[in-house]
């Protein structure tokens, strides 16, 4: 065989040989923050939190406990179990309810009311299990704003 035959052949073989490892599995910090912030009639708000998995694999979102700000008020606690499977590089929300604490009602009533936007925090803790890995805990904090939405009465995005 040719010289040029011989090394097309290890080159082909080198070359198999890298994708032989497979993709990297990279397990990253998740995000969390809110899509949207919705005022009930009876004062209790309904707070669509989205996560976000910026890993490389699919991750199992089993529990949220968080704490959540807004206007520079503590609203209160936001927990979930959402048994939510998040693809690679992908997002989902998870709806929770909340009774605010009466400051924070009082701070998001005044952002409706005047088309303002407000400041909200959320920090905590999210549990999640990374495909074929044990579940862990995940530190997470967020800083961001809510704007009243158009045409939805009592609604922040």
């Amino acid at each position: 065989m040719s010289l040029r035959v011989w090394l097309a052949a290890g080159a082909a073989l080198l070359l198999l040989a890298g994708c032989a490892s497979g993709p990297v599995r990279r397990v990253s910090e998740p995000a969390v923050g809110i899509q949207q912030l919705t005022v009930g009639a009876d004062g209790g708000w309904t707070i669509e939190v989205r996560i976000n998995n910026f890993s490389s694999i699919p991750m199992r979102f089993d529990a949220l406990d968080l704490k959540l700000g807004v206007g520079g008020q503590d609203a209160g606690a936001l927990s979930a179990q959402p048994a939510l499977d998040i693809g690679p590089e992908s997002a989902d929300v998870v709806s929770v309810q909340l009774k605010p604490q009466a400051m924070a009602r009082l701070q998001v009533a005044d952002a409706l009311a005047s088309g303002q936007g407000i400041a909200y925090s959320l920090s905590g803790k999210v549990r999640a299990t990374p495909e074929k890995a044990k579940a862990r805990d995940f530190e997470v904090k967020r800083d961001s704003r809510l704007s009243p939405v158009p045409g939805i009465a009592g609604a922040l995005r």
